[in-house]
């Protein structure tokens, strides 16, 4: 992948690693609301890639790929801070959601099913699920949960670590890790098996639908389901 004067070969990189960004990219989207293009992503990644040739030095102890990764990472999370791609009628979705889960609880002193979520809600069943689809993309850990917020930030403040605030410190304390996975062992069954798939075995909403014998759409709302539960079990660790 090196030049005979010991520099990267830019075409040989691009075609090596090409392969790594868009599955990055897709991997993101797959995160996000259904408005997010991966293609999009991608070339953002792309840009993201040549820029991590241009300033990599090998001297400097971290593997190229290493290195690579970040700045792909970094230049995706730019093209979405810069697109806006959560609407704050999605985030206000998303709190609802989880004050309708606590209050719930708090009422039944157990896990609350969907029925029971959408009576503290007040609205239908299908009501209910709408929702949960539109609150898609929803994450268990965002820089708003931490200091003082109006609960109305845009995606850099969710996205992007700041000083004393980076939500990997949190991930990485043994305590809210523990905590995290007794969390999951309380959702239900599906939701827990839904969690698994996704996130430990890396698999895609459409490989989870077809072991649980449902719709990607209802795989989607059982991963959002299950992500405002935990987030509001985990309140307390923010």
């Amino acid at each position: 992948m090196y030049t005979s004067h010991g520099t990267l070969d830019r075409d040989t990189a691009v075609e090596r690693y090409r392969p790594m960004v868009v599955r990055v990219a897709r991997q993101l989207a797959a995160k996000l609301p259904a408005n997010v293009d991966s293609d999009d992503l991608a070339q953002a990644g792309m840009i993201g890639l040549l820029d991590a040739m241009t300033r990599y030095e090998p001297g400097q102890g971290a593997q190229f790929e290493t290195f690579a990764m970040q700045r792909v990472r970094g230049a995706m999370l730019d093209e979405l801070r810069g697109s806006d791609w959560l609407p704050r009628s999605v985030r206000r979705t998303q709190r609802t959601i989880e004050q309708a889960i606590n209050g719930a609880e708090q009422r039944l002193q157990r896990a609350p099913s969907e029925s029971e979520i959408a009576a503290e809600l007040g609205v239908p069943l299908h009501g209910y699920q709408h929702m949960l689809a539109e609150s898609r993309g929803a994450q268990l850990v965002y820089l708003d949960d931490f200091g003082d917020t109006d609960g109305e930030e845009g995606f850099l403040d969710r996205n992007v670590p700041a000083k004393g605030t980076d939500p990997a410190e949190i991930l990485g304390d043994s305590g809210f890790r523990r905590a995290l996975a007794e969390a999951i062992e309380r959702l239900p069954e599906r939701e827990r098996f839904v969690m698994g798939m996704y996130y430990e075995q890396d698999m895609n909403l459409r490989e989870i639908g077809a072991v649980l014998g449902v719709t990607e759409s209802r795989v989607s709302q059982l991963h959002s389901q299950a992500v405002a539960r935990l987030r509001t079990q985990m309140k307390v660790w923010t």
